[in-house]
């Protein structure tokens, strides 16, 4: 690309975590993950429209060439780390944004992991079953 400027923003879910650049200088709004197109690595439309939602909240849908590297967690975790990447990379790019990303709960960090096991039981909740003799 020419023009060398970009926003950048990352984003964590679960085991999952994204680095996302948004291109200023736009060729109709290249979308990469992992230096494949996006339609490619996520193929699931689910998670390509949980994608590209911080871009139509904000009308911005085609106006940045985007570059995600994204490692680690699941397919959803993945693209959850993602969506939360680019909001953070609109907010960096106009300020503006914050209330419409905020709105459609776009920036808050989803906090919820896998709980651990706990010792004397199965799973992290799942006890041996009871036997009265």
């Amino acid at each position: 690309m020419a023009d060398t400027q970009y926003y950048e923003g990352l984003g964590r879910r679960k085991e999952a975590t994204a680095r996302v650049r948004l291109h200023t200088g736009s060729t109709g709004g290249k979308f990469t993950v992992n230096d494949k197109p996006m339609t490619d690595y996520f193929s699931r439309e689910v998670d390509q429209v949980m994608l590209n939602k911080p871009l139509d909240v904000t009308g911005t849908k085609g106006r940045f060439d985007i570059t995600v590297k994204v490692n680690g967690g699941g397919v959803t975790g993945q693209a959850d780390a993602v969506k939360l990447a680019i909001a953070r990379a609109l907010l960096k790019a106009d300020p503006e944004y914050r209330r419409k990303l905020r709105e459609g709960g776009l920036l808050t960090r989803d906090a919820r992991a896998k709980e651990r096991k706990k010792p004397g039981l199965k799973r992290a909740r799942k006890a041996p079953q009871y036997t009265k003799r």
